[in-house]
């Protein structure tokens, strides 16, 4: 993934003027267009634009594009506030990353998204239907709430809401309806919406990893302090009782006062040491008694 992630900025950097400038604009454009003349042909226009695998068979090569053109599904009041809203996060990631990385976003999310389809039709035995972009806009918003999760956004036109929360949402979502995919036996349509986490998961591995260390930094950080807390604890009622017990050599500070006693905060658990030992001794941890 890094290896690929690392290919893909070097290109864009070889090839600035590579991709479509202003490349939302077209296709929200066209997502219009193609509704509009869908009223006058019941349909007619989005089924020639749409892709599958048997179409295409028939020599039909233009369905491999002519997808990302056909709107979702929904009227027009749902048709405008999507077109609006994922013009505004593409153009706002053309401008962060520049025409041709964005260009490399969306148009490898469509083609996955193609694979996919692909993939599907052959694994069922039917040609899987594929219009619209559903799955690249999925990623290409996850893109847009790791960039600026603390972006707002009106929910229902009212509600202020953060998208990174609504992208907890989606991806709770996604979740859900792999696993339901997968309990009702049919686990290859998760493959389309896996396909969009695939692309988004290319182009942002180093932050993944980076939030992952991160994380794991806190983790480990967590439980060093949890454990020093228990050791002072435990120090206190052990001063208390007035015994401390070295846990190598067995020696007490009643047995042998002139010795120093300590505990190690980083060792699992509370284990007291004294000082011929205190810096010398193998550290316990979670698998240990």
């Amino acid at each position: 993934m890094r290896k690929l992630n690392h290919a893909i900025d070097r290109f864009c950097i070889l090839h600035p003027n590579f991709g479509v400038r202003n490349l939302m604009l077209y296709i929200v454009v066209s997502n219009v267009a193609v509704y509009l003349l869908d009223s006058f042909s019941r349909g007619t226009l989005s089924n020639l634009l749409s892709f599958s695998l048997a179409a295409l068979l028939r020599g039909q090569v233009w369905r491999l594009v002519t997808f990302i053109l056909v709107p979702d599904a929904g009227g027009a009041i749902s048709l405008l506030i999507s077109c609006y809203f994922y013009y505004w996060i593409g153009t706002s990631l053309e401008r962060q990353w520049g025409t041709a990385k964005f260009s490399c976003y969306y148009f490898g999310g469509a083609i996955l998204t193609l694979l996919g389809a692909v993939l599907v039709s052959l694994l069922t035995g039917i040609s899987f239907p594929l219009s619209g972009t559903y799955y690249v806009n999925f990623a290409m918003f996850l893109a847009f709430a790791a960039l600026w999760p603390e972006a707002q956004v009106l929910l229902f036109f009212i509600i202020p809401i953060r998208i990174k929360y609504l992208a907890y949402l989606d991806l709770a979502l996604f979740a859900f309806n792999t696993v339901t995919y997968i309990i009702n036996g049919v686990w290859f349509y998760s493959i389309l919406p896996v396909t969009a986490l695939l692309n988004f998961a290319v182009f942002f591995w180093p932050e993944l990893m980076r939030l992952l260390k991160i994380e794991q930094k806190n983790v480990r950080r967590t439980v060093s302090s949890r454990s020093a807390a228990v050791n002072r604890k435990h120090e206190a009622r052990q001063a208390n009782s007035g015994e401390r017990k070295c846990a190598v050599c067995g020696r007490t500070n009643l047995t042998n006062p002139e010795l120093d006693f300590r505990y190690c905060s980083r060792c699992a658990g509370y284990h007291c040491f004294c000082s011929d030992h205190i810096f010398s001794h193998v550290h316990f941890t979670d698998d240990q008694p």
